[in-house]
């Protein structure tokens, strides 16, 4: 049973993440006028398919994307140039604003459901706040925890300078040098208790930039307080902004060699986490789709053939130099950018693997 759920949980956040972005794409072709031949969620073989006036909707066998068929458009069936017969319905007859359009609207899609979700969220639950220097969590592993520090413990000191408040164990702990110790004086029940540790150094985002901070694995405890509207509606574009940058970084520290492609996670890892939310609520759940959705986006308005950001390169690479890249050329990058990324999820689905039995 718990293995029929994670899997069903599993369909459902992939199945309402490629539904929505092909979605965008789908919408916005009819917009510009553009003949879409097939909307399918999935990829073949053909589990069911019905075909409603000029489009035929499908499910397919293979839940890992998904793709809309659009009249003239070279995509991933490697069509011949012959299909492409110059018809005002087509895709390469559009201009290249409204290509650009079509290309980018199942990412826009992706990053508006997130945006959705996280202030539903909000909403929802309201806004968590750290304000008393409280410890609701320690991290297994980390040097708190060595040191005997329990959750519910209230930090009096840091290294002898007193503390109101979280912010200011954070400040303090995040700028230690490497291998200073650290000792936390605590009121734990009215009892006083000192811990000392030296704290972990490690590599972290920090206003959008990787730092060298310090940690010992102490979370704070946290207390929530209703959202006023204005947060709901902020709170949503921020988190899926806050998301993009992430996913940014995660890519520069990919070039720079400061992560490995064994470090990203794969299908195998969402269908573990898809469960794993589901049993956690309704709420984590959500949020996990809006999560996965806002970095779903992300990759695919990468500039790698075969994904959006490929097409997207086409489209301004063409309306800068105004000539067409010779179909041929175009096939020959599609089918290179298609089989790197079947490497990569090969070692992605291999790091999977090795994630779940290591763990």
């Amino acid at each position: 049973m718990g293995m029929l759920f994670t899997l069903l949980s599993f369909v459902v956040v992939v199945g309402i993440i490629i539904f929505v972005h092909e979605l965008g794409h789908f919408l916005a072709a009819k917009m510009m006028g553009i003949k879409v031949i097939r909307f399918s969620l999935g990829f073949p073989p053909k589990l069911y398919g019905k075909q409603i006036g000029e489009t035929e909707y499908c499910i397919c066998w293979v839940p890992l994307g998904g793709y809309v068929k659009m009249a003239g458009m070279l995509d991933e069936s490697f069509e011949d140039e012959d299909a492409i017969k110059g018809e005002p319905w087509e895709f390469e007859s559009k201009n290249a604003l409204q290509k650009a359009f079509v290309i980018c609207a199942g990412v826009l899609m992706n990053f508006i459901l997130g945006m959705v979700i996280f202030s539903a969220i909000t909403g929802l639950s309201g806004v968590p706040e750290a304000k008393e220097p409280l410890i609701g969590e320690v991290v297994v592993g980390y040097p708190a925890e060595q040191a005997g520090v329990l959750s519910g413990d209230r930090v009096t000191e840091v290294n002898g300078t007193a503390v109101d408040s979280w912010d200011e164990i954070v400040q303090i702990i995040h700028n230690l040098e490497a291998e200073q110790p650290l000792t936390l004086h605590i009121d734990r029940e009215g009892e006083e208790v000192s811990a000392t540790m030296v704290a972990r150094q490690e590599k972290s985002m920090i206003d959008g930039e990787i730092r060298l901070i310090s940690k010992v694995g102490i979370n704070p405890h946290l207390t929530t307080r209703p959202a006023s509207t204005r947060e709901v509606l902020i709170s949503g574009p921020a988190s899926t902004w806050a998301l993009i940058k992430m996913s940014a970084l995660t890519i520069r520290m990919l070039v720079t060699g400061d992560a490995s492609v064994r470090d990203l996670a794969g299908p195998l890892f969402i269908a573990q986490m898809s469960g794993r939310t589901a049993r956690s609520g309704t709420l984590d759940f959500l949020g996990f789709i809006g999560f996965i959705s806002v970095n779903i986006g992300f990759l695919n308005i990468l500039p790698i053939p075969v994904l959006d950001g490929g097409h997207l390169v086409y489209i301004l690479v063409e309306a800068i130099f105004r000539r067409k890249i010779p179909f041929t050329v175009k096939l020959r990058i599609q089918q290179v950018g298609l089989a790197l990324l079947l490497l990569l999820m090969v070692v992605v689905f291999y790091s999977d693997i090795m994630r779940i039995f290591t763990n």
